[in-house]
C-alpha cells in the first residue's frame, strides 16, 4: 500500500504561483511512476506532469514552460512538487497527485486525496 498526502493548494490571481506537495509513504520501493493531474468541473481528469518509469519527465502542453515538477527521495519517503507559475483561470481545478505501483501480483493506482487550485482572473 501506498499513501499520497497532498498540500499547498489554495488561492492566488492570474500571473501568481503556487506550489504544491505530495508525500508518499508506505511500499514506496514499489512505485514506478508519479505525477499530477488535475480536474475542473464538468471536464475529465487530465495529466498535467509526471516523472515516466524511466525517470524522464513529461508535461501537458497547456502548462509546460510554466510548471516544473520535482522530487525529493528520503528514506523512508518521496515527495514530488509542483512548482506552478504565471497561473492562469484556466488552470482553476482539483489537483491530484497519482502514484504507479507494481509487485509480483499486481499493478496498482494510487491518488491522493485532491487539493483545489482557484487562479482568479
Amino acid at each position: 500500500q501506498v499513501q499520497l498526502v497532498e498540500s499547498g493548494g489554495g488561492l492566488v490571481q492570474a500571473g501568481g504561483s503556487l506550489r504544491l506537495s505530495c508525500a508518499a509513504s508506505g511500499s514506496i520501493f514499489t512505485i514506478n511512476a508519479m505525477g499530477w493531474y488535475r480536474q475542473a468541473p464538468g471536464k475529465q481528469r487530465e495529466l498535467v506532469a509526471a516523472f515516466t518509469t524511466g525517470g524522464s519527465t513529461k508535461y501537458s502542453g497547456s502548462v509546460k514552460g510554466r510548471f516544473t515538477i520535482s522530487r525529493d527521495n528520503a528514506e523512508n519517503t518521496v515527495t514530488v512538487y509542483l512548482q506552478m507559475n504565471s497561473l492562469k483561470p484556466e488552470d482553476t481545478a482539483v489537483y491530484y497527485c497519482n502514484a504507479e505501483a507494481s509487485d509480483y501480483y499486481d499493478r496498482y493506482d494510487y491518488w491522493g486525496q485532491g487539493t483545489q487550485v482557484t487562479v482568479s482572473s
